[in-house]
């Protein structure tokens, strides 16, 4: 190439000074080579300096990128819905389940509740590296991607840790985001908790199949048993069946089913034996242990919704709101006995629900007013141990053995008595009240000593005693006009007083000064009334009745204290009463009840208008208060029982008493019966006649009138010389009283003036009563 082709040459590369010498002669020679571009710009790309280079700049990105991943994503402050949804589970006194109530079977429990073996069986098959790691095990992460891009099942790899995660703050979506959130959480998680919590946690919160959320709820799901009593075997069945809960459920799995929660289950042991947390020899003696049959959940049928009412409201009224318990996460345990229970409701099914006719509303419309109530306490604990409260929580909604809005009618008079009797109360003439003491029986008689005039007239409008008789026998023919004056003896205001300390609440509607009063007038539930005479027969020592015997939450615990409370009433004056009510069982209204299997002592009582009916009695070992209640069912309106059944009045002494009755004799089978102690009571000496006794019509301010000077008793007085027993006098009018009047009305607590069409003649007329 000669000079100008030289210069021409540089021109194109811009002017450069084009080499001369071995320079031009090194380019001529490259000029006449292949170039090879292409060639030496792969090596650029590829040589180890860049290799390394994009290598450290991913690896800082990936970094970066975590950090700001890291610090992007908060913890959850709330746990999702799902994750804290728990049911309250109830359960019999024996410690077997009722019901669980709440949208999700689950029941939170503290670690200390599970034992460490299946604590180990669950880690030795999720995580066994769970104490060791930090939250998140990437190898495991990365080996699951592996065999999912082999096709050998999708990706797993998750710690426990992470599965916690998951169940109580995330979802249960696949997506890569929610996957991601959930590794960084569970780094944050495991920073925070202790290994402990959040493996108790994650237990809490698997489902196990059949409905079971936790460790609890499936222990009692598939073995029927609490978390705490689970075995070995037990715990790693159920660390197998998490996997694929309907596929490995035992009771319903197919071939393939079964052989893989097998081979599961094994691995478990094995994995055990491996991380040294199980004994070789032992784990070759373990089998897989079969699971009960899966029962439907539990609901709130039958008894169980009035049971669990009950139960509510006496946690409510010791201070745990309502708020608390439907949030969830309680076991409540009640005193109620399965076997009595059951007993119960057999009684009222049989005795009363069997002979009403509820469809047939133009034949037999009373039928459809009837409710019945009943409790049943332990008289030496004071546990209720049964309780009936309706017909079921679909038709009727408020238990019938908690509401307040009827009167106890006479069975309130033994309180009168126990008043009078703890107080020394006397007479209008200053004479001591005994149970016999004479009190004049008229029917309509005016009271004297009360500034609210009361008349009160006797069931069916019957003269007793013509007209004196003891207390005793007034007592078991219930006889107003002797218990109004009575009230009116022992003042009103203690009376009350005296109802309040054996265990009544001081409602609306309580005008202690009226002696109407005297009569049962205001009002009282089948609970307190149990109480009331429960005291009776614990000589006088109070007895609140229970139905929680405990309460337990994670975070919380409530026992309640004891049901026997101190000396409210005297022994001598309680044991007085209940001497004088088992006469009411022998010789009275309360002849229904008698049976040679039981000692009892009781009181009957029907209401004004015969809207309700009670039968509370008590034998040594069980306090029973049967009770109806006549309540239209469309308007709510207290009405008449009379005509239950297509029989006469429904009295207490009528289907209360037979309840009761039924109850008590299968409820005390096979038990050895006691009698009552009642070596304290004291009845009283006779009080022989002082004055003219007046016209049964007239008033008379004595409890004590007779022929003045005959030197004879009165009709219906014992004799003076009798034993004090209190047992009426084989002569007394009481077994032949005074004919009722043309007119005769129903049973009353207030005067009523006689209606024009006579009443229907009671059920039982050979116990008339109120």
């Amino acid at each position: 190439m000669g000079r100008a082709d030289a210069r021409r040459a540089q021109q194109q590369r811009g002017g450069r000074k084009a080499p001369t010498g071995r320079a031009a002669g090194r380019a001529a020679g490259r000029a006449d080579k292949p170039t090879g571009k292409k060639r030496g710009g792969i090596r650029r790309f590829f040589t180890w300096k860049t290799i390394l280079g994009t290598f450290l700049g991913g690896i800082l990105l990936l970094v970066a990128g975590a950090f700001a991943l890291y610090f992007s994503v908060d913890e959850p402050t709330d746990p999702n819905k799902t994750a804290v949804l728990q049911s309250n589970t109830f359960k019999w006194a024996d410690g077997s389940v009722m019901t669980r109530t709440g949208d999700m079977n689950r029941e939170i429990v503290s670690i200390d509740k599970i034992p460490e073996d299946v604590r180990t069986a669950f880690i030795a098959i999720e995580n066994k590296t769970f104490y060791k790691d930090r939250g998140v095990d990437f190898v495991g992460i990365a080996r699951g991607a592996f065999n999912t891009l082999r096709g050998k099942g999708t990706a797993g790899g998750s710690t426990i840790t992470q599965q916690y995660v998951k169940n109580y703050y995330l979802t249960q979506d696949q997506s890569a985001t929610r996957k991601l959130r959930e590794m960084v959480i569970s780094l944050k998680v495991d920073q925070r908790m202790e290994k402990d919590d959040i493996l108790v946690g994650y237990l809490n919160t698997n489902f196990y199949g059949r409905g079971a959320y936790g460790i609890q709820a499936a222990a009692q799901a598939y073995y029927g048993v609490d978390s705490d009593k689970l075995t070995l075997e037990q715990g790693a069945y159920l660390a197998a069946v998490i996997q694929a809960p309907s596929q490995y459920d035992l009771a319903t799995a197919g071939p393939n089913g079964r052989r893989l929660v097998t081979i599961r289950f094994n691995a478990v042991l094995d994995n055990m034996v491996e991380m040294g947390k199980l004994d070789k020899a032992k784990r070759d003696t373990l089998h897989l242990p079969e699971p009960i049959k899966p029962k439907p959940r539990p609901g709130m049928d039958g008894q169980k919704g009035y049971l669990i009412q009950a139960a509510k409201a006496e946690l409510s009224a010791h201070g745990i709101k309502e708020s608390d318990i439907e949030a969830g996460g309680w076991t409540i345990t009640l005193n109620i006995d399965k076997k009595k229970q059951a007993a119960l409701e057999k009684a009222v099914n049989d005795e009363l629900e069997s002979k009403l006719e509820r469809k047939n509303t133009k034949d037999r419309p009373v039928d459809q007013n009837v409710q019945a109530g009943a409790t049943s306490v332990d008289a030496k604990t004071g546990n209720i141990v049964a309780m009936y409260g309706g017909v079921g929580l679909q038709e009727k909604s408020a238990s019938n053995a908690l509401r307040t809005d009827y009167q106890p009618g006479s069975t309130f008079k033994p309180v009168v008595l126990a008043t009078a009797l703890d107080t020394g109360a006397k007479t209008q003439d200053g004479r001591l009240i005994t149970p016999n003491a004479l009190y004049d029986g008229t029917s309509k008689r005016p009271v004297v000593g009360s500034d609210t005039p009361f008349a009160p007239q006797n069931q069916d409008d019957i003269n007793y005693g013509d007209p004196m008789l003891t207390v005793q026998e007034a007592t078991n023919s219930s006889v107003n006009s002797v218990y109004a004056q009575m009230f009116v003896d022992a003042k009103p205001e203690v009376v009350k007083k005296t109802a309040l300390s054996l265990g009544m609440k001081d409602r609306e509607g309580w005008p202690a000064d009226k002696p109407a009063m005297s009569l049962g007038t205001m009002s009282a539930n089948t609970v307190e009334m149990a109480g009331v005479y429960a005291t009776f027969g614990n000589h006088g020592k109070k007895i609140t009745p229970t139905i929680v015997k405990s309460a337990e939450h994670v975070d919380a615990e409530y026992k309640p204290a004891s049901p026997i409370g101190g000396q409210v009433i005297k022994r001598e004056t309680a044991d007085t009463v209940t001497k004088v009510l088992t006469g009411v069982v022998q010789d009275g209204s309360g002849k229904a009840v008698r049976s040679d299997a039981y000692q009892a002592a009781g009181k009957t009582g029907t209401t004004e208008s015969n809207v309700a009916a009670w039968f509370t009695g008590y034998t040594p070992e069980l306090v029973t208060v049967v009770a109806m209640f006549g309540e239209d069912p469309n308007s709510h309106k207290q009405v008449t029982l009379t005509g239950t059944a297509d029989k006469g009045r429904a009295g207490g002494s009528s289907f209360p008493a037979q309840i009761w009755q039924a109850y008590t004799t299968a409820a005390l089978k096979g038990v050895s019966t006691g009698e009552f102690d009642l070596s304290d009571a004291k009845m009283g000496t006779p009080v022989g006649p002082t004055r003219t006794a007046v016209p049964s019509s007239g008033p008379s301010g004595s409890a004590n009138p007779s022929p003045s000077g005959s030197g004879t008793r009165p009709t219906g007085t014992p004799d003076p010389s009798g034993s004090g027993t209190g047992k009426p006098d084989p002569t007394s009018s009481t077994k032949n009283p005074t004919p009722p009047t043309k007119n005769p009305t129903p049973p009353t607590g207030d005067p009523q003036p006689p209606t024009k069409k006579p009443t229907p003649p009671p059920l039982f007329p050979e116990a008339p009563q109120q």
